[in-house]
């Protein structure tokens, strides 16, 4: 069974790109468009790694992983944060901050460094 990767972001178009990238590489994806949906998926898919946007209308995502950190069961999962603003101050002990726009080869090293 491949493993599973949540993406949360609110651009259909960064979305299909993510999927396809990680599908390309053999993983399997699920996805959110907002920080509210994104915790509801997470409860419910279980992913092995979270790519997370952080500019989001309603939640922002540092909200969103606050969230993620305060329960027991899904505390560690590893999250590679993937946004076009700065903010790796916002979550700070995420596997990785990755900047829009993005080297995708560069991303799917980072998965493969974190959940294999």
């Amino acid at each position: 069974m491949p493993k599973k990767i949540l993406i949360i972001d609110d651009d259909p178009a960064i979305v299909r790109y993510l999927k396809a990238v990680f599908s390309d590489n053999g993983y399997a994806t699920c996805n959110a468009s907002s920080s509210m949906e994104g915790l509801e998926v997470v409860k419910a898919e279980k992913p092995d790694l979270i790519c997370l946007d952080l500019q989001m209308p309603g939640e922002w995502g540092p909200r969103f992983y606050r969230k993620l950190r305060k329960d027991k069961e899904l505390k560690d999962t590893p999250v590679i944060v993937v946004s076009g603003i700065d903010g790796d101050h916002a979550v700070k002990d995420a596997v990785a901050f990755v900047k829009k726009p993005f080297d995708p080869e560069k991303l799917v090293g980072i998965v493969k460094n974190t959940i294999g």
